[in-house]
């Protein structure tokens, strides 16, 4: 199981300094879209910059101008993006053949979807190659949205994550479902030690495994 962490803040040097040290402890990190809103692309060039080995995932929601985001994000360093899963088909494929073109590859994150099953079941014919079950930021604490859990894995077999507001408090429920990855954020980020926060989970996945 995967840990991707991620930087949804507001500070680009706070954000980097903390990834650094955080960086022996995740698979994945994430600039969040509060980074993408204040800096663009040279957010994801930041991170890239200063851990030139670790996978990049820019949480970018794609929901239209599928194709020249695609080319955009991926010549910034990112090796992942995400593309809203309720939008249009033809923005779908078109993120996709463009992510094949410009080696990058393509999260679709559910929390827009109507039917997050047949999304999922969609995902992998038009080229997706990840699932983010995702609940708004916004929204309570709730993990309601998980009870759609069995009907997203009985329709795909491309890798599930979940990003939840993931906590000490939740974190057993969410292993639970087995998914290929998780997400945490500010428990690592905003926590008084984000390194020991960052080993904790990291830890957790990998006995998963």
């Amino acid at each position: 199981m995967k840990l991707q962490i991620s930087f949804d803040m507001t500070d680009i040097n706070e954000a980097v300094t903390i990834a650094k040290k955080v960086e022996k402890y995740c698979d994945q990190i994430e600039v969040g879209s509060l980074l993408m809103y204040q800096y663009g692309i040279q957010a994801i060039k930041a991170f890239r910059e200063a851990l030139p080995g670790k996978t990049i995932v820019a949480d970018t929601k794609i929901i239209d101008r599928g194709e020249e985001i695609t080319k955009l994000i991926a010549h910034a360093g990112a090796d992942w993006l995400t593309v809203m899963g309720g939008t249009s088909k033809h923005v779908l494929y078109a993120v996709a053949r463009a992510s094949k073109q410009h080696k990058i590859k393509v999260m679709v994150d559910l929390i827009d979807a109507d039917s997050p099953g047949q999304t999922a079941m969609d995902a992998h014919a038009f080229g997706g190659d990840a699932i983010l079950m995702h609940k708004p930021y916004d929204e309570d604490e709730s993990l309601h949205f998980l009870d759609q859990w069995d009907l997203v894995r009985g329709n795909t077999k491309l890798p599930i994550f979940i990003s939840a507001k993931i906590n000490h408090s939740n974190i057993q429920k969410i292993l639970k479902l087995n998914p290929d990855g998780i997400v945490v954020g500010r428990a690592i980020t905003q926590a008084d030690n984000p390194l020991q926060e960052a080993k904790y989970f990291y830890n957790l996945c990998k006995k998963q495994a």
